[in-house]
């Protein structure tokens, strides 16, 4: 299980809005079938290797259709190979530890 977190950002869009940006990359995020987070700063993608990257390069394309000349993606990628763990079992683990158990 691959866990990526993804950030991409337009450049030079003449607007310091970008939510048109991020709804754009959202619905790409929604129609590929992996599951998804969307965060304030980002958004979180877990799947197989293969299909993170696949995704990460159709939503990097997605501000270029939307006008924009320019675009800068960061991409975080966390792969576990000793066993399946989720975001929600990252979470759950470290809000175990907070609660000293």
């Amino acid at each position: 299980m691959v866990i990526a977190e993804i950030t991409v950002t337009p450049l030079g869009t003449g607007s310091p809005s970008l939510s048109k940006y991020v709804a754009a990359c959202a619905k790409v995020l929604n129609e590929s079938g992996v599951n998804h987070t969307l965060t304030p700063m980002g958004s979180v993608i877990e799947g197989t290797l293969d299909e993170i990257l696949e995704v990460i390069r159709k939503v990097h394309s997605v501000p270029f259709a939307e006008g924009a000349q320019r675009v800068s993606t960061r991409i975080v990628i966390d792969e576990r190979r000793d066993k399946d763990v989720t975001g929600k079992d990252k979470i759950a683990s470290v809000q175990s530890k907070l609660a000293g158990k």
